[in-house]
């Protein structure tokens, strides 16, 4: 009689855990090998555009991935790829996506261009969905040059209150902003009547992302090696999109209990509240290969100051958060 109801208290309990974890993410939020996560909300669902993670001469191409609440991810196949880019040749890379007057605009990087003879840089496509499929807007890079020695990679966009667009980017341990134009063909000059500012902070390597929270700017980096496991991401806080930017300490970082590799991210606020998600990507700790990576979500939290609460990795993800409630 003890085995019986022992029995059926394990059973009843493992169906109890198993509901309770299907209303996780789980980490990572979706199958296969995919970094520099894009992550924004579109009407009533959350997307996510990353890089297609292997070598450089496979990287032709970006998929999107929607969810309705975090834990039921849709895959979006080809969003974008090098036939409808004809200059974009390989390594397209970091994704940033922007809806204006419903139009999506997809910034990317491409071909991982060494010098200012090469072809490439960051483009921009363009669709009615966001969904795609996503077509050349340009028909060439909008930055195909190194300024302010910063390599034209790892590209975010971000509205100000006051409806400016900023575009952040760079790798090779300098990071520019610069002023997008209304219809995003070019940029707007700065008062110094300069195009390319430099707003460095200290450790910064790739990865800018911006975002605005209680009228202060936070600026967020990774730092290390792409393929290390010193790979991790710092932020700072300015009164103003342009900075300076303090560092003020690191937000995620390996854990090697879960993985190493952690970096990369993008942010998500919830529209109307003020909750907040962290999506990045890191590596398994049984992987040596330096593009196997995967994309994962933890909540960001922030202490009564405003300063980013360290982010500590889970294999459990977030809780279910449907858009509509």
């Amino acid at each position: 009689m003890q085995i019986r109801k022992f029995t059926l208290f394990f059973s009843l309990s493992l169906i109890f855990c198993i509901t309770i974890n299907a209303q996780k993410s789980g980490n990572p939020l979706f199958p296969g090998w995919y970094a520099d996560p894009e992550a924004t909300v579109f009407g009533d669902r959350y997307w996510i555009y990353p890089t297609y993670s292997a070598p450089y001469n496979q990287q032709v191409f970006l998929d999107a991935f929607s969810s309705p609440d975090l834990v039921n991810w849709t895959k979006h196949p080809r969003v974008v790829d090098t036939t409808a880019v004809k200059w974009a040749k390989m390594a397209m890379w970091a994704p940033a996506i922007v809806e204006k007057e419903g139009s999506y605009y997809l910034f990317f990087a491409a071909n991982d261009i060494q010098n200012n003879e090469t072809t490439g840089g960051i483009g921009v496509a363009v669709s009615d969905r966001p969904e795609g499929p996503f077509r050349d807007y340009l028909g060439k890079p909008l930055i195909d040059k190194f300024h302010n020695g910063a390599q034209p990679i790892d590209q975010f966009v971000f509205r100000d209150i006051d409806g400016q667009y900023y575009m952040y980017y760079g790798g090779w341990r300098h990071c520019n902003v610069v002023k997008l134009n209304d219809d995003f063909t070019g940029f707007v000059p700065f008062d110094d009547g300069t195009l390319f500012k430099e707003i460095t902070p200290e450790g910064y390597v790739e990865g800018s992302v911006m975002f605005i929270r209680n009228g202060k700017y936070y600026f967020m980096w990774s730092e290390g090696g792409w393929t290390g496991p010193d790979y991790r991401v710092a932020y700072g806080i300015a009164d103003s999109p342009l900075g300076p930017f303090e560092r003020l300490g690191t937000v995620l970082q390996q854990d090697g209990r879960i993985a190493n590799g952690a970096g990369h991210n993008s942010v998500i606020n919830v529209p109307g509240t003020d909750e907040w998600y962290i999506v990045y990507h890191r590596r398994p700790l049984t992987e040596r290969d330096g593009n196997s990576r995967m994309t994962c979500i933890e909540k960001l939290e922030f202490d009564d100051e405003g300063k980013i609460v360290p982010v500590v990795m889970t294999h459990e993800g977030v809780e279910a958060r449907p858009l509509k409630r």
